[in-house]
């Protein structure tokens, strides 16, 4: 037998060992698309998951090109999350919606990276825990008297790992936010943000 040829079989007896996991991969991401409006040329990879408690598909929406390693959660009546082309988003990241998430072209998105356009729960105590008691038994999750407000991240914005994204804000075109950054209030377009809170350390440009 030469070297080409044994090449070849153990090209294809590779090919053979590796095809139940290959199988199950492309069986998981038809899964995930089924659960949103992913666009063929996106991809979901093993690490991403697609959380969609509303069961309509349009509720999480990924443009071309984007590739997602992180979760994408919506729920309640107006959650909904729309990426844009060209993104990256890391893993372990989350992003949670019961109002309105919209992420622009071009956004980097690192790893561990909440962005959460609502507060979960209730502030009252006793709210709170009927609200708890009734998500672990397998109820509705009630989100009356939680706090939710869309959040926009424009074009080319970079969000480093750790970060946390809080409700209502506006992230700018082009700007950074540091690592382990809280994100209160809206960011100017191609503002360097850092610290927790976080405060305008720098400019970045185009």
């Amino acid at each position: 037998m030469g070297p080409r040829t044994a090449s070849r079989l153990y090209r294809l007896l590779i090919r053979i060992l590796t095809w139940p996991q290959r199988a199950a991969a492309r069986l998981d991401e038809k899964t995930k698309r089924n659960r949103c409006r992913a666009h063929s040329t996106a991809r979901l990879l093993p690490e991403c998951s697609i959380i969609n408690l509303t069961n309509q598909q349009d509720r999480i929406q990924i443009g071309p090109r984007t590739i997602s390693r992180g979760e994408c959660r919506v729920f309640g009546s107006e959650g909904k999350i729309q990426i844009g082309s060209d993104c990256y988003i890391g893993d372990n990241s989350k992003i949670w919606s019961a109002r309105g998430i919209t992420i622009g072209d071009r956004v980097l998105i690192a790893h561990s990276v909440n962005i959460h356009d609502n507060d979960a729960h209730p502030k009252s105590a006793a709210q709170r825990h009927r609200q708890t008691v009734d998500i672990c038994n397998g109820g509705p999750y009630d989100l009356a008297d939680v706090g939710r407000a869309p959040i926009v991240i424009e074009d080319d914005a970079w969000i480093g790992f750790n970060a946390s994204i809080l409700k209502g804000v506006t992230i700018g075109k082009g700007a950074i936010i540091g690592a382990a950054s809280l994100i209160t209030k809206d960011v100017p377009a191609y503002a360097v943000m850092a610290g927790n809170p976080a405060r305008q350390v720098g400019t970045a440009s185009d």
